[in-house]
Parts: C-alpha cells; structure tokens; sequence
C-alpha cells in the first residue's frame, strides 16, 4: 500500500494544512468503513485516494447529522449543512469544519462531484424523514434517492467518461449494487435498528411473514422461525441485486476494475454471513469473514498489481511472455 503522504502527492496537495485536513478525514474513514478504506486504498490509483477518502467522509458526517433525535431536528440539521455545505462549494467561502475543507478541495480538483453532491443533499431529505418503511416501493424510493446518489459521491470518481454510451449502464449497475448493500446493511443492522424504534424491512413484509416490530423488540423467542424465514426472502431480494452488478468493473477504466470487482465480492461475502445469521441477526449484526475478506483484497491486489506493470492485457489475460510476479 502506497504512503498516504505519497497518495497525497500524487493528487497535487502540498500545502501543509491542507494535508492535515485530508489526514483528519483518512483517520475518521478508516474507523468506520475499514473494508471499504483498505479497498480503496490497495486498489486505486494513488491520486484517487484522497478524494474517495472525502467523499466517503462527507458522506458519513452527512448521515450521522440527520440520523439522530425526532425528524423536526433531523430536517433542521440537513438544512444547516446543505447551507453550509453550498457556502463552501457554490460561492467558494472558508469553511470551518475539516469535512467541507475537504471536499471543496476534491471538488475543486474533480468538478464532476459537485453535481453528485447537490444530488446527495437533495436526497437527504429522505433520509431526514425516515422512520421505516410500509411498502416495497417506499423501499426502493429510499435507495433512489438517498442510497444511489450516496454511492455516486464515490462512483462519480471512476465513472466511464462521457460520450462512450456506458454512462446509463453504469448509472445501472451502481443501483443494482447499492440495493444488495443497503438490504444487507438494514439486516445486519436489524437487532440495533429495532431497538430505535424503526427497522429497514417493509412492514409489509413483517405482515407477510406473520411478525410485529414489537416481536423483534423484545426478542421473543417465537418470532425466530418467522424471522427466519423472512431473512431468507429478504437476502434473495439482495442476492438478485447484486447479481444484476456483476458487468459493472467491465464499464470502467482498466485501472478502476480490481476496485469494483472486490468492493462487490466483499458485498457478497457480507450477504453470506447475514444469509447464515438467519433469525440470529435480533441478537448480534453479521459482517463478512475476515479471512475471506482478506483473500478477496489479496487476489484483487495482485491483478491491480499486474495492469499496472503490463503484465495482463485489459480483458483480464496474461500477456504472452509474460510471468505473473510471486506471491
């Protein structure tokens, strides 16, 4: 893995406070989004680094803003930040927070982002109201307008360039993606989420499966075959998604491609130990296995490893004559 000051370099950030505000934002990711964190870091170009990094964190400090207290006080937090939020990157003023120094500078160097960003603040109303959902469709309403354009803060950054025809398909795929996350994320979240009062499964689906928000609450024990069951409908529903991703790496740059296939077989991973966790899930979250994990990180490291120093075409195969670097 490059040196977070060398990755720094590459992106053309010398000054020293700037540095240390991108540091802040590295060390705040790092704590929250570990998996996500290292992929990025060991599978992207150098230069990318400390713009996923904040973006990743502006998008973490957004959610925790307007993920706390009664809605009236959530909707008066968003509208704060998406002022201050505008001031620092609309009309260029001095922001006090490391967060939005942070991203004005990455938008700055990445103009595409501030279209992502007005987009996220736009979605986040969303995301200030939520209390639960009643149907399927308020679900699916939830991912288009605050998951995707959540993930698009990143994805913006290895997109396809315009022109090609790949925009719409990758646009696609991102979504396909970002429902299996959020579904895995709203189950491994389940046992937390229910003591607030509010879970991501539609209620609908809990009357499907003959189950009440109270059950899950209180942990009682003859809700665990229902909730089982309804563990295994829900992370079908995810499995689905994350198949329909799966031509997603191919609408890249060859560069960006080991970052998206390991970010999508870690989701994968993850869905696996929620899948196992079943009804066990009221009790304690799943996260995928380390070691699994690991595996993926290691063997998209090497890939990533060998396009950069030619020793595999695009497409994935071995050039002629040449050997594939130890370990």
């Amino acid at each position: 893995m490059i040196r977070w000051s060398a990755a720094l370099a590459k992106a053309g950030i010398t000054d020293p406070r700037l540095r240390r505000t991108y540091d802040a934002q590295r060390r705040l990711v790092r704590r929250f989004a570990l998996h996500e964190y290292v992929a990025a870091r060991l599978l992207l170009p150098a230069h990318l680094h400390p713009a996923v990094v904040a973006a990743v964190a502006y998008m973490h400090v957004t959610d925790e803003l307007i993920d706390t207290g009664d809605v009236s006080s959530r909707q008066a937090a968003l509208a704060a930040w998406d002022a201050e939020t505008m001031v620092a990157l609309e009309r260029g003023g001095a922001a006090e927070r490391g967060t939005l120094q942070a991203l004005q500078d990455t938008v700055r160097r990445h103009p595409q982002m501030a279209a992502r960003v007005r987009a996220f603040l736009d979605g986040a109303q969303v995301e200030a109201t939520w209390t639960g959902f009643a149907t399927e469709a308020d679900f699916q309403r939830y991912v288009d307008h605050y998951s995707l354009p959540a993930l698009m803060l990143t994805a913006s950054l290895i997109a396809p360039a315009p022109g090609g025809g790949a925009e719409e398909p990758f646009i696609r795929g991102c979504r396909a993606l970002i429902e299996g996350w959020q579904r895995c994320d709203f189950l491994a979240d389940l046992a937390d989420d229910a003591g607030k009062g509010r879970i991501g499964i539609p209620q609908e689906e809990l009357v499907r499966h003959e189950l009440k928000l109270e059950d899950l609450q209180s942990k009682a024990v003859t809700c665990v075959p229902a909730l089982g069951r309804l563990v295994r409908a829900q992370t079908e529903l995810a499995e689905a998604a994350l198949a329909e991703c799966q031509r997603l790496p191919t609408l890249v740059a060859p560069e960006h491609r080991p970052f998206l296939d390991a970010l999508i077989a870690v989701q994968e991973l993850r869905l696996d130990a929620v899948r196992r966790a079943g009804a066990g899930l009221l009790r304690r979250g799943a996260g995928p296995a380390r070691l699994a994990s690991l595996r993926v990180l290691t063997r998209q490291h090497r890939r990533a490893r060998q396009l950069r120093r030619g020793l595999i075409r695009f497409d994935g195969h071995q050039r002629s004559g040449a050997s594939a670097p130890e370990g």
